[in-house]
């Protein structure tokens, strides 16, 4: 498949290739008259928008250049325009870039979409006469639009100390400034926009944040924000320094929309302490995208640092969750809140295998005998639970792998439920020969 479940991604001038680019330009430009265009702080970000723009513009459609944005930026001023193109490899290593498409409510191109550029991409295309051809134009208002928008969700006057990480990505151009503007004393770091990611990897995990951790709490900093290489993510650190990641912030904002959430298989079932209501998706911000928007939920979110809020847009935006953060970092104590959240055991495991996608037909056959429907997930992998907790298996998507992860009220179950993966992985393997 082209896409996966963040758009198209890959190494430039191996997958991700200006024959490939200006395709996906023809394809989506045959469907859109109006198309704008962003991209991150890659040193490869030129070239694979000169291919889009010749893609686009040679089916007649126009182009409208936003420049150099983070993707909730251009996924915000897609509202404008038929569709919106980011590109982008988020938190990827440098050597990658990509694409991701947006609708004009702020939703990335959901499954349907995705496999309709899909099975055209290679079709023959009659392009138009040369006087017929679109054209290119910038538009600059991106940011302060995005930046007017978010400010209507959130107070201003506030009185904290925050370092924001940007990761010398497209974060810098606007997260340090939506919190100066709420009212905070503000400090950045890799805020240099430098697609080569200079600091330290695009990836905003706990060991690639030390420094941020080290100055909030040295520096009495009341929170630390990062963010990745286009913001679509982001995770912080409280007071003490301490890792706020994937789980716990999203605890924090389910406890906040409390009502309705979407959140992915591999989530915590702390989520189902805290909420009203809980669907689960694929893994993956256009699932949880995609399941947001059907069922109108209040909030979705994904443990990797992604957040959806619908009040804004149904796309990640890394920078309304700081936004947000902040905000209620200045009304409660974050540090007794995170300390007071449910906590269980968990653990994560892979086995390397051959032929993963006939070894996990046979896990969903045997899981099906075995379990009640409603104890059992098969909407991506094998999600299971019993009385004491819940399991996941799922095929890795990028490697001859099968990972496993577990979650229970008690070590000693975890182990049991680790174990018992196991097994059924190796009877399967051993089935199949």
């Amino acid at each position: 498949m082209l896409f996966g479940s963040s758009g198209i991604r890959g190494i430039v001038n191996e997958k991700i290739t200006p024959d490939l680019i200006q395709k996906i330009g023809i394809t989506v430009g045959q469907e859109n008259d109006e198309i704008i265009v962003g991209r991150d702080t890659r040193p490869t970000g030129d070239m694979v928008f000169s291919a889009l723009v010749a893609g686009i513009t040679s089916t007649g459609a126009d182009v409208k250049n936003a420049g150099m944005i983070p993707t909730p930026t251009l996924a915000h001023a897609a509202s404008d325009f038929d569709c919106g193109i980011m590109i982008t490899a988020s938190h990827n290593p440098a050597p990658y870039s990509g694409i991701k498409l947006w609708n004009p409510d702020g939703s990335s191109f959901d499954t349907e979409q995705m496999k309709d550029i899909e099975d055209r991409i290679d079709s023959e295309t009659q392009l138009p006469s040369w006087e017929d051809i679109g054209t290119g134009n910038t538009y600059e208002d991106a940011i302060e639009e995005h930046i007017d928008e978010i400010l209507k969700f959130v107070e201003s006057n506030l009185n904290l100390k925050v370092i924001v990480d940007c990761a010398n990505g497209a974060g810098c151009l606007i997260t340090p400034y939506v919190l100066k503007k709420m009212g905070c004393e503000v400090t950045t770091l890799n805020a240099q926009p430098d697609g080569t990611f200079p600091a330290h990897a695009s990836e905003p995990v706990e060991e690639n944040l030390t420094e941020l951790s080290k100055l909030v709490k040295n520096s009495n900093a009341d929170l630390g924000i990062a963010h990745d290489g286009d913001a679509d993510r982001m995770v912080a650190f409280d007071r003490t320094g301490r890792y706020l990641g994937g789980d716990e912030l999203l605890a924090l904002f389910t406890d906040m929309y409390s009502r309705s959430v979407v959140v992915p298989v591999n989530s915590s079932m702390v989520i189902d302490d805290l909420a009203e209501e809980v669907t689960r998706s694929k893994v993956g911000d256009v699932f949880v995208s995609e399941m947001v928007k059907k069922i109108d939920a209040d909030f979705g979110g994904e443990p990797s640092g992604t957040w959806i809020f619908p009040e804004i847009s149904y796309g990640p935006d890394g920078i309304y969750a700081a936004a947000l953060l902040t905000e209620l970092t200045e009304k409660i104590d974050l540090v007794r809140e995170v300390n007071e959240l449910p906590s269980y055991p968990r653990n994560k495991e892979s086995i390397e295998v051959e032929n993963k996608d006939k070894i996990m037909d046979k896990l969903i056959t045997s899981y099906k005998e075995n379990y009640q429907e409603e104890k059992l997930n098969l909407i991506d992998g094998i999600r299971f639970e019993d009385e004491r907790g819940w399991g996941l298996i799922r095929a890795s998507g990028t490697e001859p792998k099968i990972r496993m992860t577990v979650e229970t009220k008690d070590e000693d179950h975890l182990d049991i439920l680790m174990q018992k993966m196991k097994d059924d992985i190796k009877n399967s393997m051993g089935e199949i020969g």
